[in-house]
C-alpha cells in the first residue's frame, strides 16, 4: 500500500474581476498520511474549489455529478456550494468529513511524509467568491472541470506549489497564498482556451486587440463618461465599425455592456453597510441617485435600495 497525504488550503474573500483580482489567505491542512482505501468529503460549501494531484491519482466525486479522475499535474475546479468527495476510488465511502471549523485539527509539519515512497500528494483549496462580479465567472463554469496536467501553462506554478508545500522556508504561508492565487487564474485561462470550454463572449473578446482594449478601459474606469465615439476613438476605429465589432464579439452593444458592468459593480458596493445609494451612484459614474436608481431598476429589475444591508 502506498501512503497518501492530503493538503488542504482554504481561501477566503476572493473577488474576481475577469480573473484579474484574486486575493486570499490560506492554511495548510491534512498532514497525516492515509493508506488506501482513503476518502474525504469536503463540506465547507465553498462556491469554488480547486484540487490538484502533485503525485499519484485520485477521484473527484461531486454531489449528484460524474466522478472525474485526477492524474499527476491535473487541476480540477469544482463549482457550487454542495459537498464533494476526493478519494482513491469513486466507491470508497468517506472516512472523514472535512468542515471549515475542524480543519485546524489537521495541521502538521510540511515535511512529514509528503510523497514518501512514491505515495500521492493532493492539494486542494476553497475559494469564497462573493458578489456580482465573481458570479459572472461562476455562471459560465461547469460543475466540475479538469485541466490536464500536460497543459504547458500549469507546469511552472504547480512546481512552485510543490516546492513550498514540501518545504519550511520563512514566508512559506505568504508564498503558498500567492501561488494558489496564480494557479487558479492559470487553470481558468487554460480551461477557457480549450474548445470544450465554450469560453464566454466577454472573455473571448479580451483577446481582440481593439475590443479587448476597450473592455479593459471600461473595467479600469467604470465611472468615466463613456460614449461609443469616445471608446472608438481610443482604440483607433470609426464609431460604426467599433459598434459592429464590439456587438459581434461581446454579444452586447457597447453602452449596454457599460451599463451592465456599472450595475454589477454597484450591486457589490450596495452590499456594504457603509455605502449609500448616492455613494454607489457616484462611484459608477452617475451624477445623482435618481438617474442611477432608474438605470439600476431597468437593468436589474429591483430598486438599489432593496440591496442595502440594514444598519
Amino acid at each position: 500500500m502506498r501512503a497518501c497525504v492530503i493538503v488542504y488550503l482554504e481561501r477566503v474573500d476572493v473577488i474576481g474581476d475577469l480573473l484579474n483580482e484574486v486575493r486570499a489567505r490560506g492554511e495548510v491542512f491534512g498532514r497525516s498520511p492515509a493508506s488506501p482505501p482513503w476518502s474525504r468529503r469536503f463540506a465547507a460549501r465553498a462556491p469554488l474549489s480547486l484540487a490538484t494531484m502533485v503525485h499519484g491519482e485520485a477521484w473527484v466525486v461531486p454531489a449528484g455529478g460524474e466522478a472525474r479522475l485526477l492524474r499527476p499535474g491535473d487541476v480540477a475546479l469544482v463549482r457550487g456550494d454542495r459537498t464533494f468527495v476526493i478519494s482513491d476510488s469513486p466507491g470508497t465511502p468517506p472516512q472523514r468529513i472535512v468542515h471549515g471549523e475542524d480543519r485546524a485539527g489537521e495541521v502538521g509539519e510540511p515535511d512529514q511524509g509528503i510523497g514518501a515512497g512514491g505515495g500521492c500528494l493532493l492539494v486542494t483549496g476553497a475559494y469564497q467568491l462573493g458578489g456580482e462580479l465573481s458570479q459572472r465567472l461562476l455562471d459560465v463554469l461547469p460543475q466540475v472541470l479538469v485541466v490536464p496536467g500536460g497543459d504547458v501553462l500549469l507546469g511552472p506554478p504547480l512546481q512552485l506549489v510543490w516546492a513550498e508545500v514540501s518545504g519550511s522556508a520563512p514566508g512559506r504561508q505568504v508564498v503558498l497564498d500567492r501561488l494558489l492565487d496564480v494557479l487558479l487564474v492559470v487553470a481558468l485561462r487554460a480551461w477557457f482556451a480549450r474548445e470544450e470550454a465554450d469560453a464566454p463572449s466577454w472573455y473571448a473578446a479580451l483577446s481582440d486587440p481593439r475590443i479587448g482594449r476597450a473592455l479593459r478601459m471600461i473595467h479600469d474606469a467604470p465611472a468615466a463618461g463613456w460614449t461609443v465615439a469616445a471608446l472608438a476613438d481610443a482604440v483607433g476605429m470609426s464609431r460604426a465599425a467599433f459598434a459592429r465589432r464590439f456587438t459581434a464579439l461581446v454579444r452586447q452593444p457597447p453602452l449596454a455592456y457599460v451599463t451592465e458592468w456599472r450595475m454589477a459593480l454597484a450591486a457589490d458596493l450596495l452590499a456594504r453597510r457603509e455605502t449609500t445609494v448616492a455613494a454607489a451612484a457616484r462611484q459608477v459614474g452617475y451624477a445623482d441617485a435618481f438617474g442611477f436608481s432608474a438605470a439600476f431598476k431597468r437593468v436589474r429589475g429591483v430598486s438599489p435600495s432593496t440591496l442595502r444591508l440594514p444598519g
